[in-house]
């Protein structure tokens, strides 16, 4: 189980804090400090059944003022979120189930065993 957690945001420290409040310790991957490649961001897609585009914070700077309104294709969605990873939507969480996105914190609970 894989928990993809940035520490300076309140709600990836929340469902940290709720699963360890239900006894699960997941890896924790801090993907800021260690950024994804290719091949790691397509799984979690796949496992979200999310496409590139879905997995984008649209709040970031760097989405409205790079992205938003432009033709992007998928390949050049995948190459932002590994160039530029705080675009990448917290929490996630991982398993043989799937992965979720912990907003809210209870989502989690779909996927846990």
């Amino acid at each position: 189980m894989k928990y993809y957690h940035n520490p300076r945001c309140r709600k990836s420290r929340e469902g940290l804090q709720y699963l360890e409040e239900l006894n699960i310790r997941p890896t924790i991957i801090e993907y800021l400090k260690n950024p994804l490649n290719k091949e790691e961001l397509k799984e979690i897609l796949k496992q979200l059944k999310y496409t590139p585009i879905d997995l984008v914070r649209k709040n970031e700077v760097v989405y409205k003022t790079h992205m938003k309104n432009e033709n992007l294709s998928d390949e050049d969605i995948l190459k932002w979120l590994i160039d530029e990873p705080k675009l990448i939507e917290r929490p996630i969480l991982s398993t043989d189930k799937g992965a979720i996105i912990g907003r809210p914190k209870e989502n989690f609970k779909e996927i846990l065993p």
